[in-house]
């Protein structure tokens, strides 16, 4: 499948990636302008796709990674999950870890 390719290429092409609702100087939604906010606490070098504006990937992708909504985040080739997991994560200082080991 094509769309499965572009999705495994893009994860693994970037560090970190957040498949989310809007871009990160626009949300659409407040979880996506959450995990935007977290994730730019510890770094600005991240990649953003925008699910609203790709219907594929917003349609493939939760099959792919087993997670129905959006925003997803994807660390070093990872599924971590949304936003409530990375709001736990920065909270008991595993996301910061997580960042700071790059591939």
């Amino acid at each position: 499948m094509k769309i499965l390719e572009k999705i495994k290429n893009q994860i693994s092409s970037n560090n970190i990636i957040i498949y989310m609702k809007g871009s990160p100087n626009n949300p659409k939604c407040g979880f996506s302008s959450k995990a935007v906010k977290i994730i730019s606490y510890y770094t600005n070098k991240f990649v953003y796709i925008d699910v609203l504006e790709n219907e594929n990937i917003r349609s493939f992708l939760p099959q792919y990674s087993h997670w129905p909504t959006f925003p997803q985040i994807w660390i070093n080739g990872k599924f971590i999950g949304g936003c409530d997991i990375i709001v736990k994560m920065f909270n008991n200082g595993e996301l910061k870890k997580m960042i700071n080991n790059k591939k």
